[in-house]
């Protein structure tokens, strides 16, 4: 089958913590303002999800466009082969990433990924490394990223007991068009008043230790404790990008992220070496996909859109009319 760009149908998760934000990104979360949405899964490929992932069944992206509307990612994966996958090996016979759009509008969580030493040591356990984009913030929101300098695992279990939890915290002004790079392992929270474009390996293992006084959700203190990394989270993280150009954001065994801005009306061609998918999210503005070879016809791409190119579309190129920010990532797949 001829390789094409794919665009999937957005599978939207009402959480808690969630709002309305997500319909400025064109997720449609239909006329009922009391839907609390929180989280548009994008492109997942997921045999069994943990009840913080949305339930215990599998969950699969299908395709809105082209010859293979209707179908999954997973049909999509056996019927282009490699010139879909390239050299990446699917993750327990899926797609190698999660990627979603979160709309924090109340505090989510205090929670921990298993860290790699506990990953060894509990094969039901799964790492979770994670790369926020932050899309939208409201003036004062906060993302929590790492445990103050000088607080212990027996310092932490004190406060999570005594709910002075925030206190012992790293807390960061969450501004928008900011990078964080979260490894597994490190303490995190998204603050309120936040939506961020998420890229993540394919896991839910979340081990949750604060909930901000919400009642009902089950804390794992004592697994928590044994996961984090005590100290400050010295992963990537960047700055808002202002000037046209590219630039990387980050790059582990799992996926590599860049940056794209494109400032009023101009054209960036992005290439790869044909050896792996990509994944290009629409975080700001407008734009439109389109080969110079003609490989496949020109596609808008509104703010909020997530297509997946094949690896045998090695040239592409976008084009805008206005400032526009899209996320490149480049798909790994090392589990």
């Amino acid at each position: 089958m001829k390789p094409y760009p794919l665009i999937f149908q957005p599978i939207l998760k009402d959480k808690v913590w969630g709002g309305r934000s997500l319909t400025d990104l064109g997720k449609d979360l239909g006329d009922d303002p009391q839907r609390l949405v929180g989280e548009s899964w994008e492109l997942v490929d997921l045999d069994h999800t943990s009840a913080d992932g949305g339930g215990g069944g599998a969950e699969q992206s299908h395709i809105l466009n082209g010859e293979m509307r209707g179908l999954t990612i997973r049909d999509a994966m056996r019927a282009m082969g490699s010139n879909l996958m390239g050299t990446v090996r699917p993750t327990e016979g899926g797609f190698p990433l999660l990627v979603k759009f979160l709309d924090a509008a109340q505090n989510l969580s205090v929670q921990v990924h298993p860290s790699p030493q506990y990953a060894q040591a509990h094969p039901e356990a799964h790492l979770k490394t994670e790369s926020w984009y932050i899309v939208s913030a409201k003036p004062g929101s906060k993302i929590y990223k790492g445990i103050r300098a000088g607080v212990n695992a027996e310092d932490f279990a004190q406060a999570i007991t005594s709910g002075d939890v925030e206190e012992k915290l790293i807390a960061i002004d969450a501004v928008p068009g900011a990078f964080h790079h979260l490894p597994s392992g490190t303490c995190h929270a998204l603050g309120a008043g936040i939506v961020i474009a998420e890229i993540q390996m394919p896991s839910d293992t979340t081990f949750r230790v604060y909930d901000w006084g919400r009642a009902g959700r089950a804390l794992h203190v004592q697994q928590a404790v044994e996961c984090i990394d005590f100290g400050p989270c010295h992963a990537d993280e960047s700055p808002p990008m202002l000037e046209a150009g590219s630039r990387p954001l980050t790059e582990n065994a799992h996926y590599r992220i860049a940056e794209h801005r494109l400032n009023g009306a101009s054209t960036l061609e992005i290439h790869s070496d044909g050896t792996r998918p990509r994944v290009v999210m629409v975080v700001a503005g407008h734009v439109e996909l389109f080969s110079a070879a003609e490989a496949f016809p020109s596609m808008p791409l509104p703010l909020g859109t997530t297509v997946l190119l094949p690896a045998s579309l090695a040239e592409t190129s976008m084009r805008s009319r206005a400032d526009a920010s899209v996320l490149e990532v480049q798909v790994r797949g090392m589990g």
